[in-house]
């Protein structure tokens, strides 16, 4: 009684801390909603607002967005949030931090199911304050919300096995995953294959007494993966997969330029390379990924310190024999799978199903030093306070250049600014005949609908409306008097711009009054500057000008 209240009591400390690191300056940092976490959020709120997305479809389930069709899950329950919240990034982060809480729950929950209290609890606390978990428990990732979904799905899988209407709820969370984030339309089905493999025996046992769970179980599987399946064989499923996958335009060029090649022996030997790359030190404990939005640059994922408790961890479950050491290795290996079919891997946020793996594996290392530490009569709780003092200096190193250099020195890599520009373009927006903005920082129509905000019928039904699709990607040149054009095509002399779709050209001269945001310096000779808006490191975002 006394260790079940101690262990408990530990287990809530790990939550409450999770729950403080998640939601603490969530609105600041990361500094900015960038233009997934805006698409998101218009789409939400146009879903609320009317039913249908920006593009006028109903309940889709697949958002077409940018033409990077995102999945239904995330939107949906933004929509939810931003009833409560409104439009705002708390709204729109909150599933993400949400499910970050709910991730470090069932980790502890899992784990215990699978070894131990001692196991569950470092292993929670990991990956509570570990970067990989926290950095993407702190914006708006479908990936993210995804993980908080296949977790939970197994840990009721593996407790269906001696109770069967936990399959039910297995099934349903491990089908909703697949809607959520697409690495887990390729892992989840294979770790469902492998876990049925471990529990074969298991599974005939519950066939012959629990066929009604197993009904239900197989009819919420039919209803969530078949259309899944019929969706990524189809045009939105291809277009998506053909943005990301390895073999793509600039592979096929390379693979003519070297005829010893085929594509398939191309797209193997790239397979091989990403998939090993999710092991190497370099990403795990060194450097972490390349993209400025999933981690902390030049930062690893895992603390530095955990590294050795991860080997001896693997190396335990190498000898174990058990089914729960097989569950877990089989976890380890498929899940770098969907990240190693794309380009840029290893990838921070398509490897998200690798989690909670490293530090579930870091947790078993280490109650298996202090395993050892026992037999040679050295103070296991001598050994715990020493590690603990060293991840607490890790972590706190993390959060320093977290929360204070990382908002600072990357806010021009999370679209920072453009909520100043549209708090400024509403202010003076019925002083203009036209208001110019550079597409220069990405999707800036998305932006205005989204801060203004702008009512999500009056956009779909706007006569000045100009969208064109090009090279799989869907641009906005114009919709009210707003205007967006590229930055390099900003003229130096005379106030006449072209839109990229060509289907106008937006005249400043005359006595047409105009309104430029445009980045740093580049505008037409004679216009007057009114306002600049810098990124947190005071280097220039955008400036303002007028004709």
């Amino acid at each position: 009684m006394k260790n079940f209240l101690k262990n408990n009591s530990l287990f809530l400390l790990i939550v409450l801390l999770a729950i403080a690191l998640r939601f603490a300056g969530i609105e600041k940092v990361p500094p900015a909603l960038n233009w997934d976490e805006i698409s998101h959020g218009y789409n939400a709120y146009s879903i609320l607002k009317t039913g249908k997305d920006e593009w006028g479809a109903t309940l889709p389930t697949i958002f077409r967005a940018y033409g990077d069709y995102k999945l239904p899950v995330y939107i949906y329950l933004t929509a939810l949030s931003e009833a409560i919240f409104g439009l705002t990034a708390l709204a729109v982060r909150l599933p993400g931090v949400l499910a970050g809480i709910v991730t470090v729950v069932f980790t502890y929950f899992l784990a215990r199911k699978l070894f131990n209290p001692k196991v569950a609890l470092l292993s929670s606390l990991l990956v509570a304050i570990e970067p990989w978990s926290l950095f993407l428990s702190r914006g708006a990732f479908e990936a993210n919300l995804a993980l908080a979904l296949i977790l939970p799905g197994f840990y009721f899988f593996l407790k269906g096995l001696k109770e069967s209407k936990y399959l039910v709820l297995a099934t349903f969370l491990l089908g909703l995953s697949v809607w959520t984030y697409n690495s887990a339309r390729i892992f989840v089905p294979l770790m469902i294959a492998a876990t049925k493999i471990l529990y074969w025996k298991d599974l005939r046992v519950l066939w012959k007494k629990a066929k009604v769970h197993l009904f239900f179980t197989s009819a919420i599987a039919i209803i969530f993966f078949v259309p899944m399946f019929w969706q990524l064989i189809g045009p939105a499923g291809q277009a998506r997969y053909g943005k990301v996958a390895i073999i793509d335009e600039g592979a096929i060029a390379q693979i003519n330029e070297r005829i010893i090649y085929n594509k398939g022996t191309y797209f193997g030997s790239r397979f091989v390379k990403n998939y090993f790359s999710h092991f190497s030190l370099d990403f795990l404990a060194s450097r972490g990924g390349t993209h400025y939005q999933f981690s902390l640059p030049g930062h690893g994922l895992v603390y530095g310190v955990n590294i050795v408790f991860f080997l001896v961890g693997l190396i335990w479950l190498l000898k174990s024999r058990k089914k729960e050491s097989f569950f877990v290795l089989a976890w380890l290996l498929l899940s770098p799978i969907p990240s190693s079919l794309t380009r840029e891997a290893p990838h921070v946020l398509r490897a998200i199903t690798m989690l909670p793996v490293p530090m579930l594996i870091t947790a078993i290392g280490f109650s298996s030093f202090l395993d050892w530490a026992r037999k040679r009569k050295f103070s296991q709780k001598v050994a715990t306070i020493i590690y603990l003092v060293v991840l607490f200096l890790f972590t706190e190193g993390y959060l320093t250049q977290y929360f204070e250099n990382y908002p600072k020195d990357y806010s021009w890599s999370w679209q920072y600014g453009y909520q100043d520009v549209v708090s400024y373009a509403k202010e003076v927006y019925g002083d203009y005949d036209k208001i110019v903005v550079t597409k220069k920082y990405g999707e800036p129509h998305e932006f205005l609908l989204f801060f203004w905000p702008w009512e999500p019928e009056m956009y779909r039904n706007d006569p000045n409306l100009i969208r064109f699709e090009q090279s799989g990607w869907f641009w906005v040149d114009k919709f009210d008097k707003f205007y967006f054009v590229n930055d390099w095509e900003i003229p130096k002399e005379k106030g006449v711009f072209v839109l990229e779709s060509k289907k106008e050209v937006v005249d400043c001269t005359g006595k047409i009054k105009c309104l430029l945001i445009t980045s740093p310096g580049n505008y037409p000779v004679g216009w007057e500057k009114l306002k600049t808006i810098n990124f947190l490191d005071g280097t220039g975002a955008f400036e303002i000008y007028e004709n």
